[in-house]
């Protein structure tokens, strides 16, 4: 299917002289109209034939008659008269009229008692009489009774208008009831409008709310169980109709496939009415029911009935039953006809994030959805990137000595300073909302260049109220839009905040935001917005994906690139406000440090960081199938009309990401593999490594990847300094519950006076018990379970939560979380080696690290830094300065990256049939003969590439005096810049030289099982291009050395020329 960005040229009316009397109609209206959306007849929901028609009778819902109503109402009228509250007379035409009027079935009055009814008829009453002393004569009646199993709310409700003030019904059932509704454990909500306005007051009806607790058939259900008349709640299936069965059945099948949610609308027979469903994960759109009406009311209708309906597999289903205002109002709003397709293809917006920041200029209709929705997104983007240093500060850093450290550490407090104070997420916030028409107006020029408008004969299209906006008010040029926010703001800093809303619009350069179906906004940026003096690293590509649960990047610094995907979690919301504003730098400095240990591969590095939302610190789950969902679908072709449309692609090439786990995303990497797979991903196997050995994966914590490198590091400087491991003292932060930790353990034979982990503090001056140790390394629990009567009488161990714990040296530990996040630094305790397996980065910066100097020498004499970024590159400099062996990170740890490499080859290099046959263990656990010994030269492989690194940096060392942290990334640019000029040269059209150099590079037992020749064939070029120019970039720099000459490379190749021909 064709498609092009709307930019109001295709055409007079840009409808492609499309005939429709819809269209007709709402070029005629000439009230407010939505900012461009897609919107045609293929609406994304279930597949069927769309628009359904229900039979008006039957449509919905039946309550049970309650026979015993008409007596209860007696009862009812004989409280009400006994209270003598209400006048004699009205006692009938009172209770009458609440029985009658107000829309509420039989189920509330079999539920509720005679008291209570009494008491809300006493409620009802008395608003009644209380408008009568106010100014306005404005009847207002707010009713609310909260039991354990059920609540009641009943409202005065203008029909089509949110309420911005008052009780909030609406948000207290989201946030007390339907936000935690899961599994067994669930609410259940019907809500009516009175069928006549209340007396006296033509505008003004009753809206009621009835929730449930939920009993369900079975609460329990199968994993796989769909059937609603066995994960249904008892009272829904009592009540509802055989029609709406079958509607939430066939939604609940497709939803149960779809990581979003199921969207559709049916026409009602004999009437304008039409009933919206949606069906979804529960806790996937917290604020859905309240942030609904608010969509509804933009664009003029209300609802005469809703439900929400829990079921106990895990998902919720939603009706509202839309009409038109009466009257004068709707003459100003476009026809429901029209307006529903617009309402559906919004509600995925409304789901991605239901309670926008600036939700409250939609509520009111100064803005609509998609305006505020974009302005929370960029909203976002500024909190990040608003907060830079200025020029005053690169001024400063070059007047300053970057290698005195004092000079160091007042430039890196300088510039924490500046990031937390210059422009604070809160007051960009204060600041966007104070120019909702300069929002207007930008938002037009990203929708200008980003709305897709789908051709094709056989869609039924309404165009209308997608190009109404476009049409009625004048997109702005550049310059236009730069004079208009010059204009309007009130200072410099208005102006810069307002003016980074163009930044992001010139980089984005695709976006789901127009996506009929997403579960999050992602949108590809061009990172050339970011300033080079303090990110002098150029990136290749970035991706900012925004959800109501989450943010989170995707940074890569080549085109084929790899690296884990993290979850961060926040314990406070003070700790989130300082994650968030490390959101970014963190992401690029751990993409950064994968691009300098991936130089023995063929990727790049890359790293995606998702930080959880402070109240969704139990969504992670959610957060990352969202995060890999919506990027998908920039990577994707759209197959899927109506549910997956075209996308305007700025980039204009293909994409594909290698991802793979990283902190809190082990467990869910088989879920992106295939879900990859369902989608259609070409790539499927080769998009996450770390995946389960029946997907084919590599776990590096089965097999030890990554420790393996690291021990090489650590084995190479006791081999360099003849030195007796067994007698090495050695600290070890990141215990033996984790993958690096518990193979360190498990791996090592050195002696163990210090273990720090997540859990506290374990410490033995004499050695931790070595076995007992290597128990909970196999096991993977924490020192918390270590059986400390086998320490010796100086050993201890604090944990995090003890407090006021006397240490066997006299010393007085007040706080056990304060003691294990600072031990690390404790300049008493006297060890050889410390391996840092686990920790936050930046666990020792420049002021931290002058804890470690005592009288100008380092407490440790030697550091292999297995946790990345755990010391930040100046404290490491200050360290070594101080006499440390100290090698970095990106050194050390590269074996995981090097598996991870050579998994994702072997899943390019296999059709799918050959790489489940071998590599991918059965259903009884046995591994393929072909993956057992694949693992072994993988093994082989990081520690070979492991040792030839340390050597060529102690070499240099020795040779140079420059401190290895420098070495480390001096070979990496070395190594990576030498590979891109490899790549691009004439030597990769030599074509023996490409196949010689690809049958050294390549495994051996590849080699054999498929051959070169079949590798070529099946691996895309660019990959066998970056395969190509890194091995021979880093066979000759570990040979010759990092600054070695041009004789040298053209000794080299002559070498490897002579080979050839030999």
């Amino acid at each position: 299917m064709a498609s092009s960005p709307v930019n109001g040229a295709n055409g007079t009316n840009g409808t492609n002289g499309i005939q429709n009397k819809l269209l007709e109609q709402v070029i005629r209206t000439p009230g407010r109209m939505p900012s461009p959306q897609p919107t045609h007849l293929s609406v994304p929901g279930s597949g069927h034939a769309t628009p359904r028609v229900l039979p008006q009778e039957g449509s919905g819902y039946v309550a049970p008659k309650f026979e015993g109503k008409e007596k209860q109402m007696e009862a009812v009228m004989d409280g009400v008269e006994d209270k003598g509250f209400i006048p004699p007379d009205f006692v009938e035409s009172e209770t009458t009229w609440f029985y009658n009027e107000l829309g509420i079935d039989d189920n509330y009055f079999a539920t509720e008692t005679v008291e209570a009814i009494v008491s809300h008829i006493h409620s009802l009453y008395a608003a009644k009489v209380a408008a009568y002393a106010r100014d306005d004569k404005r009847l207002e009646i707010r009713l609310d009774k909260e039991a354990v199993d059920h609540a009641v709310y009943i409202d005065t409700s203008k029909p089509g208008v949110s309420v911005m003030n008052g009780p909030m019904y609406e948000q207290r059932i989201d946030e007390k009831y339907l936000n935690g509704s899961k599994g067994s454990n669930g609410y259940r909500v019907e809500s009516f409008r009175s069928s006549s306005p209340l007396p006296g007051h033509q505008e003004q009806q009753l809206r009621c709310y009835f929730v449930y607790q939920c009993d369900f058939v079975n609460p329990n259900p199968g994993e796989t169980e769909i059937d609603i008349e066995k994960i249904g709640d008892k009272r829904f299936l009592q009540k509802a109709t055989p029609n709406t069965k079958r509607v939430y059945q066939q939604a609940l099948e497709v939803a149960v496939e779809r990581t979003g949610p199921v969207i559709e609308y049916f026409d009602v027979e004999g009437s304008r009415e039409k009933r919206l469903v949606i069906a979804y994960k529960q806790g996937a759109a917290m604020g859905l029911f309240s942030a609904l009406s608010d969509l509804y009311h933009y664009y003029g209708l209300t609802s005469s009935r809703k439900y929400v309906e829990q079921f106990s597999n895990g998902y919720t289903a939603m009706s509202v039953y839309l009409r038109p205002l009466a009257g004068a109002s709707s003459a100003k709003h476009p026809p429901i006809e029209a307006s529903i397709h617009q309402i559906i293809k919004e509600v995925s917006l409304l789901y991605c994030i239901p309670q926008n920041k600036f939700q409250a200029h939609f509520a009111t209709a100064r803005l609509s959805l998609q305006e505020t929705i974009y302005a929370h997104c960029v909203w976002v983007f500024v909190s990040h990137f608003l907060n830079r240093l200025g020029s005053e500060y690169v001024a400063l850093s070059q007047i300053l000595d970057s290698d005195n450290s004092a000079h160091a550490e007042l430039l890196s407090k300088l510039k924490r300073r500046l990031r937390a104070e210059t422009f604070t997420a809160d007051y960009i916030l204060e600041i966007i909302n104070q120019y909702p028409d300069l929002v207007h107006s930008l938002y037009l020029s990203f929708a200008n260049t980003h709305y897709v408008q789908t051709r094709g004969e056989q869609d039924d299209f309404l165009p209308t109220l997608s190009f109404l906006r476009i049409k009625f008010d004048k997109v702005l040029t550049d310059e236009e839009l730069d004079e208009a926010i010059n204009k309007s703001v009130v200072n410099d800093h208005h102006q810069i905040v307002m003016s980074s809303f163009r930044i992001f619009n010139s980089c984005v350069l695709k976006t789901n935001f127009y996506t009929p179906t997403k579960v999050a906004l992602s949108f590809r940026m061009n990172p050339i917005f970011l300033p080079p003096s303090e990110y002098p690293q150029s990136l290749y590509g970035m991706f900012l994906v925004i959800s109501s649960e989450f943010r989170g990047f995707h940074l890569r610094f080549r085109d084929i690139a790899r690296g884990g995907i993290r979850i961060v979690k926040s314990r406070s919301p003070e700790a989130y406000a300082i994650n968030a504003r490390s959101l970014f730098d963190e992401n690029y400095n751990l993409a950064n440090t994968q691009q300098r240990k991936n130089k023995d591969i063929p990727e790049g590095g890359s790293k995606g960081v998702v930080l959880l939302d402070y109240h969704h610190q139990d969504k992670a789950t959610v957060a990352f199938e969202k995060y890999i969902d919506s990027i998908l679908d920039l990577l994707l072709p759209p197959t899927s009309p109506g549910i997956k449309d075209p996308i305007v692609d700025l980039y204009g090439k293909e994409e594909i990401l290698f991802m793979g786990p990283d902190e809190n995303t082990a467990d869910l990497v088989d879920w992106a593999t295939e879900h990859a797979r369902t989608r259609g991903a070409p790539w499927w196997k080769s998009f996450f490594t770390g995946k389960s050995p029946k997907l084919g994966g590599i776990p590096h914590d089965r097999y030890g990847m990554t420790t393996l490198s690291v021990r090489e590091f650590v084995s190479g400087i006791y081999r360099k300094l003849n030195l007796d491991p067994s007698k090495v003292r050695k600290l070890q932060t990141g215990g033996p519950d984790g993958d690096l930790g518990s193979n360190e353990i498990l791996l090592s034979n050195e002696k163990y006076i210090a273990i720090v982990d997540g859990s506290g503090v374990l410490v033995d001056p004499k050695g931790i018990d070595h076995d007992e140790l290597l128990q909970l390394a196999k096991k993977r629990v924490m020192i918390s379970q270590f059986d400390i009567s086998k320490l010796s009488p100086e050993g201890y161990r604090v944990l995090v939560d003890e407090n006021n714990i006397r240490l066997p040296t006299g010393e007085l530990v007040y706080n056990g979380t304060t003691f294990r996040n600072t031990f690390h630094l404790r300049s008493s305790m006297h060890y050889d080696t410390f391996v840092p397996c686990g920790g936050r980065p930046e666990s020792i910066d420049l002021t931290s690290a002058n804890k470690l100097i005592v009288d100008g020498k380092s407490v440790i004499p030697y550091i292999v830094e297995g946790a990345n970024l755990f010391i930040t590159q100046d404290a490491k400099l200050r360290l070594e300065k101080a006499g440390c062996i100290l090698y970095k990170d990106a050194s050390a740890n590269k074996g995981g990256v090097t598996s991870s490499s050579l998994e994702v080859l072997a899943s390019l290099s296999f059709d799918d049939e050959g790489f489940i046959k071998h590599m991918c263990v059965g259903e009884d656990g046995i591994a393929p003969e072909f993956y057992n010994k694949y693992v072994k030269e993988v093994q082989k492989t990081i520690q070979n590439n492991a040792r030839l690194e340390f050597e060529a940096i102690w070499r240099e060392h020795q040779a140079t005096g420059e401190p290895r942290s420098t070495l480390s990334d001096t070979l990496s640019v070395a190594i990576t810049k030498l590979d891109e000029e490899l790549q691009s040269t004439e030597l990769w059209n030599n074509a023996d030289f490409r196949k010689s150099v690809l049958s050294e590079a390549l495994p051996n037992l590849l080699l054999e099982q498929i051959g070169l020749d079949k590798i070529m064939e099946r691996v895309p070029e660019n990959y066998l291009r970056a395969i190509f120019g890194s091995y021979l970039a880093s066979r000759f720099v570990y040979g010759y050395g990092i600054s070695a000459s041009q004789f040298a490379f053209f000794d080299f190749m002559n070498k490897r020329m002579a080979k050839l021909k030999a």
